[in-house]
């Protein structure tokens, strides 16, 4: 029999099965939700714009926190959230068997290859099954938590795998997160305040789905998704290729 790829190897697949579905929407929404609300304040927007949306789809958020995943999974609705999968460092949450289980089980986690550009290089014939068994895939187009809160350059694997499976992105902003958990901090904190007042605002906002044109290029469908970024409040980098008004390339700085 032939073996399987290294990040194969690393998956597990019981973790994405309807009982273990059931147990992480309850440890999101009933355990982690209410400990997010002791330090924070929420507001989820934009869900209208999954209602006519059928999966799979490439969900593609900013990151700049531990905070982000178990946020956007609560802001998910049921249909969604049964049926996301979250792209993870593999060097990062799958070095230790234990953790990558214990991540894998609470969040639907699958194990990303982040060299090589986000090609998504040595994780595509992973993902390629979980596409064809419905599944959606949420992935950090940054490739890494942000250090000050300011959006990175995407990386283009999102749009890679949307352009190849002629799937949309549905493109994500996430504020707050980075204010109540940066990276460095192993919990939440609360703003320098008394009572209720203490508790930082987090916003999950859902943007229109975005489709990939026929021969555009990968950067040009991830600038549109940092244009979104930008355009719901994000400070972000521009990318080397910037998309003009009426969809021409400009050189980037």
């Amino acid at each position: 029999m032939e073996e399987l790829p290294a990040l194969e190897r690393l998956d597990a697949p019981w973790t994405r099965s309807p009982a273990a579905c059931v147990a992480r929407s309850a440890v999101v929404c009933g355990v982690m939700g209410p400990l997010m609300d002791l330090y924070t304040h929420r507001r989820v927007l934009g869900r209208e714009h999954l209602d006519s949306l059928d999966a799979p789809v490439v969900f593609v958020a900013n990151h700049s926190s531990h905070m982000d995943t178990p946020a956007i999974l609560r802001a998910l609705p049921p249909r969604w959230r049964h049926r996301t999968a979250v792209a993870a460092a593999a060097d990062y949450f799958y070095a230790d068997r234990r953790l990558s289980l214990v991540v894998a089980l609470t969040f639907g986690t699958v194990p990303l290859e982040r060299k090589g550009g986000g090609a998504l290089n040595g994780s595509i014939g992973l993902i390629n099954q979980l596409i064809a068994d419905r599944w959606s895939l949420l992935i950090y187009a940054e490739g890494t938590r942000s250090r000050d809160g300011v959006v990175g350059r995407l990386r283009p694997g999102a749009a890679v795998l949307a352009g190849a499976h002629d799937l949309p992105i549905v493109p994500i902003h996430v504020a707050g997160t980075h204010a109540t958990m940066p990276t460095g901090r192993s919990w939440m904190t609360r703003a320098p305040r008394r009572g209720l007042d203490a508790r930082r605002p987090i916003e999950i906002r859902f943007g229109v789905p975005i489709r990939p044109g026929p021969g555009e290029h990968r950067k040009d469908v991830m600038e549109r998704v940092r244009l979104f970024l930008e355009q719901s409040g994000a400070r972000t980098t521009p990318s080397r290729r910037v998309v003009g008004v009426e969809g021409a390339v400009a050189p980037g700085a």
